[in-house]
């Protein structure tokens, strides 16, 4: 089944896209998408055609930061029901507890999460912003839309609190970076493994202005009777903790099966039982982080190679002529090989 995306992420899209010149309807009619899903926050659209129309209306209009404008006309509101349980609970690790349980209701394919600092400071976490690009292609705009909304959430929720470390951002700068700091209010690094906020630790623990207990119960209640997660399977699971660790070098599977608290073994038959395998998996996530990175970065090739877990430039050469029929080079520079299909998945 196609992943989809709820319609309140295009919010302030029509408005955004006719103060640029452009005409919001022969975008959404381009890219399959009603043109009635503006009118309502709670309805569902293809994540990929969302994503794909935002990279294609940025080049077209000419606007490197669509993606940051399209979040100032956001907030947590755009993600409805799972809001209600976020603004609710006590505090931001608990917040962050919720929204990570439930934003497969927003989209599938999104995640959020409190992560060890990739800088490795003391004191200070990342909270992680995330698409599996398994199910849908890389967007830098659609990754920069969300990040930015998540950093005005964390702002007006954690309002008082110590500011954010840095920023990072999984690909080269689109626009100016100076925009990308007015914009976050602090330091901004590009081509990092994971979209993310690095803040204190204990910014996390500080109260919310608008707790209530009986009213995140409710809400919590609600979704958890009301939606049911797609992204429990061993499958998914192991791409999430592939993902995560691949920079530092392709992780084993006993490594992967520790993450996920099971043994090796238990994990290999699950994987199985899904018609899947351990190598399968890191194979395709190894495919499609190398793909995000050679054409949405100008990072060497030799980084590229160290990115997605090999230990030569040669080694990732040899495993993007499998892929994609064609070099890293010919890849980063938009030929197609013969035969082959060129993009993630």
């Amino acid at each position: 089944m196609e992943p989809l995306i709820r319609s309140a992420s295009l919010r302030g899209f029509a408005p955004l896209i006719t103060a640029l010149g452009g005409d919001p309807g022969s975008f959404l009619d381009r890219f399959g998408i009603p043109r009635g899903a503006l009118d309502r926050d709670d309805g569902l659209v293809s994540i990929t055609a969302h994503d794909l129309m935002l990279d294609a209306a940025a080049a077209e209009l000419e606007c490197p930061d669509l993606g940051l404008r399209l979040a100032e006309h956001q907030d947590l509101d755009i993600l409805g029901p799972i809001a209600v349980a976020v603004a609710a609970s006590s505090n931001g690790a608990e917040a962050l507890r919720h929204a990570a349980e439930f934003m497969f209701v927003h989209s599938p394919v999104l995640a959020v999460e409190i992560s060890p600092d990739p800088w490795h400071q003391r004191g200070v976490v990342a909270l992680t912003y995330r698409k599996d690009v398994l199910q849908s292609p890389y967007s830098p705009q659609a990754i920069e839309l969300g990040l930015g909304v998540f950093f005005h959430v964390g702002e007006s929720l954690l309002a008082g609190a110590p500011g954010f470390h840095s920023v990072e951002i999984p690909h080269s700068p689109m626009a100016p970076v100076s925009r990308y700091t007015e914009f976050f209010g602090t330091d901004v690094k590009f081509n990092r493994p994971t979209a993310a906020l690095r803040v204190d630790r204990r910014v996390l623990e500080t109260s919310f202005a608008t707790a209530d207990d009986s009213v995140r119960s409710a809400a919590v209640d609600y979704l958890s009777a009301r939606y049911s997660n797609p992204n429990h399977s061993a499958a998914h699971r192991t791409r999430l903790a592939i993902a995560e660790h691949l920079h530092a070098g392709a992780p084993a599977l006993s490594t992967v099966a520790s993450l996920l608290a099971q043994h090796p073994r238990t994990l290999q038959r699950q994987l199985a039982g899904e018609d899947t395998s351990y190598a399968v998996i890191l194979d395709e996530v190894r495919r499609d982080t190398a793909y995000r990175y050679l054409t949405t970065t100008d990072l060497p090739l030799g980084q590229v190679a160290s990115l997605v877990g090999f230990r030569e430039q040669s080694a990732l050469s040899h495993a993007v002529r499998r892929w994609y029929g064609i070099s890293p080079r010919e890849l980063r520079g938009g030929v197609t090989g013969a035969g082959t299909s060129i993009g993630p998945g």
